[in-house]
């Protein structure tokens, strides 16, 4: 096991938003996070094990204009959950900004990718590795991204 991966270390990551209840209906109510603590400023949510706090801004949100160079997303190491929140994102009506595809077939870094926004232009991408030692190792095939669509 690479000894950089520490399963009892959590990720954190925190982001702008312009409401609290708007938050908390995308990432509660439709992709499943639990709420923790809230102000009227910010709110802590556990989004599949890992802290994401949202922090009110009066700064202006815009959309990025691309997925690159700032996203944020999971790594599903089932299939079936990278399914399973395919499916809830349709459920909640959530436009797609990349609808679910598969990127790079046949080379070690194959996997299934979907990318949303949230209301606030945020950026999350989903994943899914057909080979799991393409999410950490130096593999021979170096394929990262989409190079048509980078900046």
């Amino acid at each position: 096991m690479n000894p950089n991966i520490n399963n009892s270390i959590i990720f954190h990551a925190a982001f702008p938003v312009k409401d609290i209840a708007a938050t908390k209906s995308f990432y509660v109510d439709k992709l499943g996070a639990d709420s923790g603590r809230e102000t009227a400023a910010s709110i802590i949510l556990n989004f599949y094990g890992h802290q994401l706090v949202a922090h009110v801004t009066k700064n202006e949100l815009k959309p990025q204009g691309s997925i690159y160079p700032r996203h944020l997303g999971l790594i599903f190491t089932n299939e079936e959950d990278f399914d399973e929140m395919e499916k809830k994102i349709k459920n909640a009506n959530i436009n797609f900004l990349e609808k679910p595809k598969t990127r790079f077939i046949g080379k070690q870094t194959e996997h299934r990718t979907m990318f949303i926004e949230d209301p606030f232009h945020n950026l999350l991408e989903f994943k899914f590795y057909k080979y799991p030692d393409a999410i950490w190792e130096k593999i021979e095939d170096a394929s990262i991204g989409d190079p048509e669509a980078e900046n």
